[in-house]
């Protein structure tokens, strides 16, 4: 069987087994889960193999069932697996998250210490086949993951830029996974310093630049060599400021009201996803930053990290009842 071209995409990092509790309260007091995965990094892999990109997920699993498990889910979601290692020495990263209430966001316990993903390193990567790459997504987990981890980032993103592809970076702030807030702040602003679009929440923009506005916190990464800066402001929408196109830009889109918001967790990587596949797909920044807002609406619709990350069927449907909406509005 002739095997299918390399990815256009990639992306990378650790998917872990996720253990959902199916009722209210402390985790301690919860008996059944439901069984998911997690993962900022292929939440956004997902969600844009479901626009129709054929994306590639760099990873380890381990040689168990919960590895086995994310491999089957991973391809049935449409991502190629070809650089996902299994790992006979280390675990599958675990994760518990509990049902919370009235759109709060919920707890969650990790049990991800040496994880077979944790083992990653440029070796990792010889494999991959850079010129065909159009794009290359990474955030700020796998460089907290271990120093073999963080060698892996600055590897892939120099590589990708060698070779021409697009860079975008989501810093993703897991203090806890850092030795310090000063070396997550340095690690993190040099990464996005080597990518083209970079993509903080308000409140990580301001731990890691020292500035408190949206036209500040884009400023710094843009000072820093970044292309265009798309801001995360939750329910408040998005800011850009960048200089896609040539001349720079400046400017915010509200958020999309939602009737309910169920699960929070996702929705910055839904934002991502709508950002990087409408640049992809040649549209303007607004219209990128407009539909970021939209995707990460529906992501907090529903329960779980990634299942409300639409196909691309259903995201035509969104965006067209908005435009209908925005002309309605104006009229």
């Amino acid at each position: 069987m002739t095997r299918p071209s390399s990815p256009e995409l990639l992306s990378f990092g650790e998917a872990m087994t996720l253990f959902v509790a199916e009722t209210t309260g402390d985790l301690a007091e919860v008996e059944r889960f439901r069984r998911r995965i997690a993962g900022a990094d292929t939440n956004v892999a997902i969600g844009l193999a479901r626009l129709g990109f054929h994306v590639g997920w760099l990873s380890r699993v381990g040689d168990d069932s919960f590895g086995r498990y994310l491999r089957t889910t991973l391809e049935h979601e449409g991502l190629d697996c070809r650089h996902l290692i299994t790992d006979a020495d280390h675990a599958t990263g675990l994760v518990f998250k509990e049902r919370a209430l009235d759109g709060a966001d919920p707890r969650v316990e990790y049990r991800r210490r040496g994880s077979a993903a944790s083992q990653l390193a440029p070796a990792d990567a010889d494999e991959v086949d850079f010129s065909a790459l159009r794009h290359l997504h990474a955030t700020g987990i796998p460089p907290a993951l271990s120093p073999s981890c963080r060698e892996l980032s600055y590897h892939l993103l120099g590589e990708a830029r060698r070779h021409g592809a697009s860079l975008s970076f989501d810093p993703n702030l897991r203090p806890s996974l850092w030795s310090s807030e000063r070396e997550m702040r340095e690690t993190l602003n040099d990464l996005a310093a080597h990518t083209d679009w970079v993509m903080p929440g308000l409140a990580e923009g301001q731990l890691l630049t020292g500035q408190e506005t949206p036209h500040d916190i884009a400023g710094f990464y843009l000072d820093q060599g970044a292309e265009a800066v798309f801001l995360k402001l939750g329910p408040e929408g998005g800011y850009y400021r960048g200089r896609l196109g040539g001349e720079e830009q400046a400017f915010s889109v509200p958020g999309i009201a939602v009737a309910e918001v169920v699960d929070t967790v996702g929705a910055g990587d839904g934002f991502a996803v709508g950002v990087i596949s409408a640049l992809l797909d040649g549209v303007s920044p607004r219209q990128a930053l407009q539909r970021g807002c939209l995707i990460g609406a529906e992501a907090v619709q529903v329960s779980g990290d990634m299942e409300g990350l639409p196909h691309r069927d259903r995201l035509e449907h969104l965006e067209a009842a908005l435009d209908d909406t925005s002309r309605r509005s104006a009229t």
